[in-house]
């Protein structure tokens, strides 16, 4: 297949649909992935949310309303979309631009708790380039934010770069640290498939609360005293810091823009990720909305992280 050119917006090729449950409230739901125009970026629809109509929520940094436990976008009041965060990693990672999201729940399903499934459900139809340019916004100065004994901070750099330490007093965590330069081979290669985790004690803590009634050993690495209780282990020594960087990933993907910096973190989560991309924004003078280079000025996919349009063949979705 010929390469398609790196400096477009991409939309998916055609609908599919994901179905699953959400880790927090059990219940199964399904996500329908529309292909969207140039400039839609990415929209969730609750069907039939308030008095049976249809909910648009942006998924932008400015529409977050809660970030305990999982990132969730909307209001919770009225109609909110939940545990986004692996899902837009995906996004983000493949570098999709502009996206439908039909929801008939308020959260996204889990999975098997990594992004996975959602890369196969896009690599079942394929991404196409648009006509309109890809914006990107770039850092142009450090923000940082510090919260207790973590902190994270953006910075100028020539690329999507994240850099992610993580620090537990448990042995089977401990201190894992990651830095990857984005594209989607990497991404694929080293993150999507990190699973999101747990300790058992606290899902104790967290089950009479009515969260977490979705979780089990399929769907999450589950630790009890210094062991990790999921009959197949890991899938990388350091899942954990993995799967924190992918949870930042898709934390920050609701910039609404692809970001052009450095981002780095020290005991993060879903919280400091958000103040973090909050705290940039608000400085007019820490970004700047820049255009893609025409195609003959462009740098090269892999240096710079941009999503190429592709087609690989996956059964966890159904085409539409």
């Amino acid at each position: 297949m010929a390469r398609k050119t790196v400096n477009a917006q991409t939309t998916i090729a055609d609908t599919v649909r994901v179905v699953g449950i959400g880790v927090h409230n059990g219940q199964e739901v399904t996500l329908t992935l529309h292909p969207a125009d140039a400039d839609t970026g990415i929209v969730f629809v609750r069907t039939e949310a308030v008095q049976g109509r249809d909910v648009e929520i942006p998924a932008l940094w400015s529409h977050v309303s809660a970030t305990d436990l999982c990132t969730m976008v909307g209001d919770p009041e009225r109609a909110s979309v939940a545990t986004i965060e692996h899902l837009m990693a995906a996004l983000r990672g493949l570098g999709v631009d502009n996206l439908v999201i039909e929801i008939d729940g308020p959260e996204v399903p889990v999975m098997d708790g990594s992004s996975d499934a959602f890369i196969e459900a896009i690599d079942q139809v394929g991404l196409v380039t648009q006509t309109a340019r890809r914006r990107f916004i770039r850092v142009l100065k450090r923000v940082r934010i510090e919260l207790g004994s973590g902190w994270a901070e953006l910075r100028p750099y020539e690329g999507q770069r994240y850099e992610v330490t993580i620090d537990f007093p448990d042995a089977v965590i401990g201190r894992q640290s990651i830095g990857i330069d984005l594209s989607p081979q990497v991404f694929r290669e080293q993150v999507a498939r990190a699973r999101t985790f747990g300790f058992v004690k606290d899902l104790e803590k967290l089950l009479p609360l009515g969260l977490c009634r979705g979780s089990s050993l399929e769907n999450s690495v589950a630790i009890k005293d210094d062991r990790v209780l999921n009959p197949e282990g890991l899938r990388w020594a350091d899942e954990f810091v993995r799967h924190k960087l992918l949870d930042a990933i898709g934390d920050l993907a609701l910039s609404g823009a692809p970001l052009l910096g450095l981002y780095r973190s020290y005991r993060g989560g879903h919280r400091m990720n958000h103040l973090t991309l909050k705290a940039l924004l608000a400085d007019p003078t820490a970004w700047e909305l820049v255009e893609a280079p025409s195609r003959s000025a462009a740098a090269p996919a892999a240096e710079i992280g941009i999503g190429i349009g592709m087609v690989a063949p996956a059964w966890a979705a159904e085409v539409a």
